[in-house]
């Protein structure tokens, strides 16, 4: 179990957390959920020791491991299966203790221990997991140093993942994820056999990943159990009961200090009316449901509807490259009202797609046809970096509103969902996702009849997520969506593209039906798909490993009873020892003590003899099957 009794903790003089306590089970997998800023990082550092709490304790298993991504992804030469091995520490450590023993006993100590941590299949766990992330056999060779920032950060997410912590701690893991790495991170998760802790505002992983929910609110940590939406219903079902406590409170009291205010000047009522006193401090209060108010969106409707289709491909292609295009043989339409969402594993093209549908890459093959007058809004992550850094929202806007009042300016930056407080500060210092809101704000400025949001979620909690599927429902114009929050599609999007193979093609199924494919085709891949020779050959080799097995079972056997028979000698070792420890036995009956003690010694001689004999039997076995 891990408790966290009491704590308090401050950033720059401001109280995050205070007093709060929770008790995890072990085993749990918890989301952390609460209002970006509300303190969710904070409480990680404590709990990892990055970060002292001003008061108050946690509590951990003695000699259990915490495992977190790594800050910094890694960006070296080797290759990435490499990273992901070297992260399971123990099984380091063993491996080249082993190259270096000479000693029987020690030898067959890191044997086993090496075969309890299953270090005999640490590779194809490893190749698993990256391949889950998007690695193909292929990339899991090239070195760390030939991959973006974003596709190391997957590298340092498997890396701690295939280092199995007794305690997981993610923070926000699908910011770097597409839709498909997501969904294979949510299936992981809910199978991985230890305690979890995930920092997330994406609503699908905490409804099929976790089965809890701490909320971090008012500084304070309330665990529920089950999903996000049942956490939902909880907290609405306690808001409204404590809504309804607070108003027969109120009504209470007011009625009681009716009875003071009138009679508390009347010698006759003086003694009820100090009865009503006391009784009223007795009463107490029940607080407010405190609801934080959630910036709204509002995407401004198209001035002029354009004709459908708006956009139109015929045989369309497009690359950076003039001869080998990133995507081809597109025959596509997209219409006025059209709600589209484009799937596919990063790397397959879909940025590529959205730039050549904004006019930001020309087409290099077949037909593109764009409706006179088209307006189009682009929103992509990347596009974060180019804001001005001292240029504050108010000026952001102003530079699109020449000649406007300063209240025009204003009001439509308060379009954009941000607060007036935060309307005068520079860019610098604003949020992650007080600076989407500026750019999304800033993309759809001019009322484009077709809306492109390439991750638009990504630096959002979940209540600004909600806020944002309202903005694009209510929106009038043709939105095209890639993003990894299956949730935010799913509410928002009609049609589904999948880009894959070099292409871009109508996928018949819904998300339900793609996670399903993901899933399955994540658990069969450790790598590149074996060929049908592969698997003949696979099969062959698995017939006669069996025959083999067959063969040498007496010897397999022979192991297992002698390590059965060290288990028995240990454990009578371990109870002479408890029986030795006590001095009285020495002082009050020192003839028991010595046959315990010769007792010992000839046990440990029959462990020493079992031992070898285990070592000997086992390097048999070792040699038979290997030939």
């Amino acid at each position: 179990m891990i408790t966290l009794n009491n704590l308090s903790a401050r950033i720059v003089g401001r109280l995050l957390i205070d007093q709060a306590s929770v008790a995890l089970p072990a085993g749990i997998k918890a989301g952390l959920v609460g209002k970006n800023g509300a303190g969710k990082s904070t409480l990680f550092k404590i709990i990892t020791g990055d970060m002292e709490a001003e008061t108050g304790s946690v509590s951990i298993p003695k000699n259990a491991r915490i495992g977190q991504v790594a800050q910094e992804a890694p960006g070296t030469e080797e290759p990435l299966i490499e990273i992901v091995l070297k992260a399971d520490k123990e099984r380091e450590a063993l491996l080249a203790e082993a190259e270096t023993a000479t000693d029987p006993h020690r030898i067959g100590e890191i044997h086993m221990r090496l075969s309890d941590i299953h270090a005999h299949s640490a590779e194809s766990r490893a190749a698993s997991i990256l391949a889950g992330l998007g690695f193909d056999a292929e990339a899991q060779l090239r070195p760390a140093s030939s991959f973006s920032g974003g596709w190391r950060m997957r590298v340092a997410l498997a890396a701690v993942l295939f280092s199995e912590p007794d305690l997981l701690l993610l923070d926000e893991p699908t910011n770097y994820l597409d839709l498909e790495g997501t969904l294979w991170l949510e299936d992981y998760i809910s199978k991985y056999p230890h305690t979890v802790i995930i920092i997330s505002h994406d609503r699908d992983l905490l409804n099929t990943a976790v089965n809890a929910i701490v909320h971090l609110d008012q500084q304070k940590l309330t665990f529920y159990r089950g999903s996000y939406d049942q956490f939902e219903r909880q907290r609405a079902e306690a808001n409204e009961l404590q809504t309804k406590a607070k108003a027969k409170n109120d009504a209470a009291r007011k009625h009681l200090q009716a009875f003071i205010d009138r009679f508390k000047a009347k010698a006759s009522k003086a003694r009820q009316a100090q009865s009503r006193v006391k009784a009223l401090e007795r009463m107490g209060t029940v607080s407010s449901v405190i609801e934080d108010h959630v910036q709204g969106f509002k995407f401004p409707d198209p001035e002029k509807e354009a004709a459908s289709p708006i956009i139109s491909l015929e045989g369309g292609a497009v690359g950076y490259t003039p001869g080998k295009p990133i995507l081809q043989h597109m025959s596509l339409r997209i219409d006025t009202d059209d709600r589209i969402a484009l799937l596919g594993s990063n790397g397959n093209g879909k940025s590529t797609f959205a730039k050549l549908i904004s006019g930001r890459l020309p087409a290099t093959g077949g037909s593109v046809q764009v409706a006179p007058g088209l307006k189009i809004g682009f929103f992509a992550q990347h596009q974060l970096d180019d804001l001005i850094p001292e240029h504050d929202a108010v000026e952001h806007v102003r530079q699109r509103m020449p000649g406007a009042t300063e209240g025009k300016v204003r009001a439509r930056v308060a379009q954009m969902g941000l607060a007036t407080a935060k309307m005068s500060t520079p860019a610098k210092d604003l949020s992650g996702g007080e600076k989407a809101r500026l750019l999304m704000g800033l993309a759809a400025f001019d009322a484009p009849n077709l809306l492109i949001l390439d991750e638009p979620t990504n630096h959002l909690d979940i209540d600004s997520r909600n806020a944002l599927i309202q903005a694009l429902n209510e929106y009038t114009g043709a939105v095209i969506l890639i993003s990894h929050d299956r949730h935010l599609i799913e509410a928002t999007a009609d049609r589904l593209w999948l880009v894959k193979d070099g292409t871009v093609s109508n996928y018949d199924g819904d998300l339900e039906d793609y996670r399903a494919v993901i899933v399955q085709s994540s658990r069969g891949k450790g790598g590149a798909k074996a060929t049908p020779e592969e698997k003949r050959n696979k099969a062959d080799q698995r017939k006669a490993n069996a025959e083999k097995r067959a063969t040498f079972a007496p010897l397999k056997k022979k192991i297992n009873d002698v390590e059965q028979l060290t288990g028995k000698l240990q454990k009578q070792i371990q109870a002479l020892d408890r029986d030795l420890e006590d001095q009285d036995i020495y002082e009050k009956f020192p003839d028991k003590a010595a046959a315990k003690v010769k007792e010992r010694a000839e046990v440990m001689g029959k462990l020493a003899k079992a031992e070898e004999q285990w070592m000997a039997l086992s390097s048999e076995y070792e040699e038979a099957m290997a030939s």
